[in-house]
């Protein structure tokens, strides 16, 4: 029930995020669910493809439909309430990494799978929900961007399973490493700290 509730609650935050992509962009009613939709299940869809756990979840639970169906409705009618655009996506947006990353990470290690591969597929299951929005909007990936992303996903992942090795309790652990992610990214954006520029000015 715990990592449930945790799911659900990544998957209002990525609907919340998809519909203010969507409506930014001036889409019609179906490409605000549409993009609302992509965002909160890609990246779990990808992610269950590659464990071979077919049907993918939202198929398999009808709940994920209906929750995302009621974040897109709430999203809309409370949309000027949110005030600051830019500000509410990245909000919902970091929130929904930290969520999605653990419960990539714990389905990998139900698939068995060795550590490293289970933060690649918590990574996975964070970020392209997100790819996929911003391709469908016509917009570059935050994750190809210079901004800090992806990166965090991975040492978020990196402190859960540091933190496994402690006698702390496990659903302390799961929380700590969420709350690392979301933490992680804020600094990263409020300081401006990115990744090395590759190309370098003429």
């Amino acid at each position: 029930m715990f990592y449930f509730v945790i799911d659900i609650l990544g998957t209002i935050a990525f609907a919340i995020s998809g519909v203010l992509v969507a409506m930014e962009k001036k889409l019609d009613l179906f490409g605000v669910f549409i993009i609302a939709f992509v965002t909160a299940v890609g990246g779990g869809t990808l992610r269950d493809v590659l464990i071979g756990n077919v049907p993918v979840t939202w198929i398999k639970e009808p709940v994920y439909m209906v929750i995302i169906a009621i974040t897109v409705v709430f999203a809309i009618i409370f949309v000027n309430k949110l005030k600051y655009l830019r500000k509410s996506l990245f909000l919902f947006d970091t929130i929904g990494i930290g969520f999605y990353t653990l419960i990539g990470i714990e389905k990998g290690i139900s698939a068995n799978l060795v550590p490293i591969m289970c933060v690649v597929l918590g990574t996975i299951t964070a970020c392209f929900g997100g790819v996929i929005r911003d391709i469908l909007c016509n917009e570059i990936p935050v994750i190809f961007r210079k901004e800090v992303y992806a990166t965090v996903c991975i040492l978020g992942g990196g402190i859960y399973f540091l933190l496994s090795l402690t006698p702390i309790k496990p659903d302390y652990v799961f929380m700590f490493a969420i709350i690392s992610i979301i933490t992680l990214r804020i600094i990263a954006v409020k300081y401006n700290i990115t990744l090395p520029n590759i190309y370098k000015t003429r």
